[in-house]
């Protein structure tokens, strides 16, 4: 990843307009910018949050408030909670999905 040139910008997080992108189950709220072609997103999962699909793209993860489960297409999982992180790359079979059972806030870069 390379970032673009750009000034100096602090992002107010609550002046980005949510944006409700139904789960499996629940709800993930994104508040997201672009700088050039990467996303930047604040999104909160809310209780019994299962995504809708298997993601193919690379991330990097951190989780601000709460707890989910990571679940990579091949059975593994892995329990992150608040100040805990993970990064996956674009290449491989590396497929995974989120699942929150009490909802969780998370910072992600991708």
């Amino acid at each position: 990843m390379k970032l673009p040139e750009s000034p100096f910008t602090v992002t107010d997080w609550s002046n980005v307009p949510p944006i409700q992108h139904p789960g499996e189950t629940g709800i993930a709220t994104w508040r997201t910018i672009m700088l050039g072609d990467i996303r930047i997103r604040l999104v909160e999962y809310s209780a019994n949050y299962l995504a809708d699909h298997w993601c193919d793209r690379g991330h990097i993860f951190y989780v601000v408030k709460g707890s989910l489960i990571s679940e990579l297409r091949d059975g593994r999982t892995r329990e992150l909670s608040a100040g805990m992180s993970y990064h996956v790359s674009d290449f491989g079979d590396l497929a995974h999905r989120s699942y929150s059972k009490g909802g969780a806030t998370v910072f992600i870069v991708d």
